[in-house]
């Protein structure tokens, strides 16, 4: 089982990323999937989740409205589209997936916002 994370880096407040996850080695569509990340010295946190049909999501109230989750069960990734990034979005963002008990985590992307 592999997750891959990338797109990650430094960008400007108010600027854009998009981070990627690629997964193989499990069945793919019939999982939950997630981002989290981890702030310096911080807990991990849920920032979205995406059901395994793409039929909904849901969002930390801290995002809403400037990142979006989104994922193609034929290429088996999944993806973050992250707008108007401010300073406190800077984190390790690790993609999860979730299948009732199963988890699967990836190695995680570093972002920082900052000017």
């Amino acid at each position: 089982v592999q997750l891959g994370e990338s797109g990650g880096g430094l960008v400007q407040p108010g600027g854009s990323l998009r981070l990627s996850c690629a997964a193989s080695g499990f069945i793919f569509s019939s999982y939950v999937m997630s981002w989290y990340r981890q702030a310096p010295g911080k807990g991990r946190d849920l920032v979205a989740t995406i059901s395994s049909t793409a039929g909904s999501t849901n969002y930390a109230d801290s995002v809403k409205g400037r990142f979006t989750i989104s994922r193609d069960n034929a290429k088996n990734t999944v993806h973050l589209q992250m707008n108007n990034l401010k300073p406190e979005d800077t984190a390790v963002y690790y993609c999860n997936a979730r299948f009732y008990i199963t988890n699967y985590w990836g190695q995680g992307t570093q972002v920082i916002v900052s000017s």
